[in-house]
Protein backbone atom coordinates (compact mmCIF):
# COMPACT_ATOMS: atom_id res chain seq x y z
CA UNK A 1 0.00 0.00 0.00
CA UNK A 2 1.03 3.28 -0.83
CA UNK A 3 2.73 5.73 2.14
CA UNK A 4 1.31 9.34 1.88
CA UNK A 5 4.65 11.88 2.93
CA UNK A 6 3.57 13.94 6.03
CA UNK A 7 3.34 17.39 3.38
CA UNK A 8 1.32 15.62 1.46
CA UNK A 9 -1.30 15.04 4.18
CA UNK A 10 -0.53 18.55 5.28
CA UNK A 11 -1.31 20.07 2.09
CA UNK A 12 -4.99 17.55 1.90
CA UNK A 13 -5.78 19.27 5.51
CA UNK A 14 -5.29 22.77 4.38
CA UNK A 15 -6.94 22.24 1.40
CA UNK A 16 -10.04 21.34 3.35
CA UNK A 17 -10.03 23.56 5.91
CA UNK A 18 -9.44 26.51 3.69
CA UNK A 19 -12.36 25.22 1.69
CA UNK A 20 -14.04 24.92 5.02
CA UNK A 21 -13.50 28.23 6.52
CA UNK A 22 -14.01 30.18 3.07
CA UNK A 23 -17.59 28.27 2.25
CA UNK A 24 -18.42 29.07 5.82
CA UNK A 25 -17.33 32.91 5.48
CA UNK A 26 -19.12 33.17 2.24
CA UNK A 27 -22.62 31.25 4.01
CA UNK A 28 -22.32 34.11 6.35
CA UNK A 29 -22.58 36.57 4.22
CA UNK A 30 -25.83 35.24 2.28
CA UNK A 31 -26.94 34.54 5.88
CA UNK A 32 -26.62 38.23 6.96
CA UNK A 33 -27.92 39.30 3.66
CA UNK A 34 -30.88 37.38 4.08
CA UNK A 35 -30.41 35.16 1.08
CA UNK A 36 -30.44 31.38 -0.03
CA UNK A 37 -27.27 29.13 1.07
CA UNK A 38 -24.44 29.18 -1.39
CA UNK A 39 -25.30 25.66 -2.71
CA UNK A 40 -27.99 27.47 -4.53
CA UNK A 41 -25.23 29.58 -6.47
CA UNK A 42 -24.00 27.43 -8.54
CA UNK A 43 -26.99 26.05 -10.41
CA UNK A 44 -28.28 29.04 -11.07
CA UNK A 45 -25.28 30.23 -12.84
CA UNK A 46 -24.68 27.25 -14.79
CA UNK A 47 -28.54 27.98 -15.69
CA UNK A 48 -27.62 31.41 -16.69
CA UNK A 49 -25.00 30.29 -18.81
CA UNK A 50 -26.92 27.61 -20.15
CA UNK A 51 -29.14 27.66 -23.55
CA UNK A 52 -32.06 29.96 -23.10
CA UNK A 53 -34.68 26.65 -23.06
CA UNK A 54 -33.07 25.32 -20.00
CA UNK A 55 -30.88 22.38 -19.07
CA UNK A 56 -31.76 18.81 -18.55
CA UNK A 57 -31.33 17.25 -14.75
CA UNK A 58 -28.45 15.29 -15.88
CA UNK A 59 -26.81 18.45 -18.17
CA UNK A 60 -26.90 20.34 -14.51
CA UNK A 61 -25.05 17.74 -12.64
CA UNK A 62 -22.48 17.64 -15.06
CA UNK A 63 -21.87 21.80 -15.28
CA UNK A 64 -22.31 22.00 -11.89
CA UNK A 65 -20.33 18.55 -10.32
CA UNK A 66 -23.36 18.48 -8.10
CA UNK A 67 -24.98 15.11 -6.97
CA UNK A 68 -28.12 13.96 -8.75
CA UNK A 69 -29.81 13.92 -4.95
CA UNK A 70 -28.81 17.47 -4.42
CA UNK A 71 -29.67 18.91 -7.28
CA UNK A 72 -33.07 17.54 -7.02
CA UNK A 73 -33.76 18.51 -3.84
CA UNK A 74 -32.21 22.21 -4.53
CA UNK A 75 -34.30 22.53 -8.17
CA UNK A 76 -37.39 21.41 -5.78
CA UNK A 77 -36.76 24.25 -3.47
CA UNK A 78 -35.86 26.97 -6.10
CA UNK A 79 -38.91 25.98 -7.94
CA UNK A 80 -40.98 26.81 -4.68
CA UNK A 81 -38.74 30.45 -4.37
CA UNK A 82 -39.95 31.39 -8.13
CA UNK A 83 -36.39 30.72 -9.25
CA UNK A 84 -36.45 28.08 -11.60
CA UNK A 85 -39.50 26.61 -13.72
CA UNK A 86 -39.83 23.07 -15.32
CA UNK A 87 -40.58 22.70 -19.14
CA UNK A 88 -41.12 19.97 -21.33
CA UNK A 89 -37.95 18.48 -23.16
CA UNK A 90 -39.09 18.66 -27.01
CA UNK A 91 -36.41 15.68 -27.88
CA UNK A 92 -37.72 13.26 -24.86
CA UNK A 93 -41.64 13.44 -23.94
CA UNK A 94 -41.05 12.17 -20.38
CA UNK A 95 -37.89 13.97 -20.16
CA UNK A 96 -38.06 18.27 -18.84
CA UNK A 97 -35.51 20.55 -18.62
CA UNK A 98 -34.97 22.94 -15.54
CA UNK A 99 -35.35 26.68 -16.87
CA UNK A 100 -33.89 30.14 -14.72
CA UNK A 101 -36.99 33.08 -14.32
CA UNK A 102 -36.40 36.10 -14.33
CA UNK A 103 -36.06 36.64 -10.63
CA UNK A 104 -33.69 33.53 -10.29
CA UNK A 105 -31.79 35.68 -12.41
CA UNK A 106 -31.96 38.29 -9.99
CA UNK A 107 -31.28 36.11 -7.11
CA UNK A 108 -28.07 34.72 -8.84
CA UNK A 109 -26.77 38.24 -9.18
CA UNK A 110 -27.81 39.56 -5.63
CA UNK A 111 -26.17 36.23 -4.32
CA UNK A 112 -23.12 36.62 -6.67
CA UNK A 113 -23.04 40.27 -5.08
CA UNK A 114 -22.44 38.68 -1.81
CA UNK A 115 -20.30 36.02 -2.42
CA UNK A 116 -17.55 38.32 -4.55
CA UNK A 117 -17.31 40.99 -1.34
CA UNK A 118 -16.31 37.61 0.35
CA UNK A 119 -14.33 36.21 -1.57
CA UNK A 120 -12.26 39.27 -2.52
CA UNK A 121 -11.87 40.12 1.19
CA UNK A 122 -11.04 36.21 2.89
CA UNK A 123 -9.03 34.70 -0.91
CA UNK A 124 -8.34 37.19 -3.12
CA UNK A 125 -7.15 40.07 -1.60
CA UNK A 126 -4.79 37.65 0.88
CA UNK A 127 -3.10 35.55 -2.19
CA UNK A 128 -2.92 37.96 -4.61
CA UNK A 129 -2.81 37.67 -8.40
CA UNK A 130 0.28 35.87 -8.71
CA UNK A 131 -0.65 33.15 -6.35
CA UNK A 132 -3.92 32.86 -7.22
CA UNK A 133 -3.08 32.11 -11.10
CA UNK A 134 -0.53 29.48 -9.48
CA UNK A 135 -3.28 28.07 -7.42
CA UNK A 136 -6.12 28.01 -10.53
CA UNK A 137 -3.67 25.68 -12.24
CA UNK A 138 -2.98 23.41 -9.16
CA UNK A 139 -6.32 22.95 -8.77
CA UNK A 140 -7.22 23.22 -12.45
CA UNK A 141 -5.11 19.66 -12.43
CA UNK A 142 -7.09 18.30 -9.55
CA UNK A 143 -10.35 18.20 -11.28
CA UNK A 144 -9.53 17.00 -14.71
CA UNK A 145 -10.92 14.10 -15.59
CA UNK A 146 -8.31 12.41 -16.43
CA UNK A 147 -5.57 11.20 -13.83
CA UNK A 148 -1.95 13.05 -14.65
CA UNK A 149 1.07 10.64 -15.02
CA UNK A 150 3.16 10.61 -12.74
CA UNK A 151 6.78 11.83 -13.29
Amino acid sequence: MPVLGKKTVRAWNRLQRAHAQLTAAVEASLKAAGLPALGWHPLLAELERGPPEGMRPFELEEASGEAQYNISRQIDRMMRAGLVRRAPCADDRRGWRIVLTDDGRAMRARMWEVCSATLLENFADRLGDKRIKALDGILGDLVRREPKARD
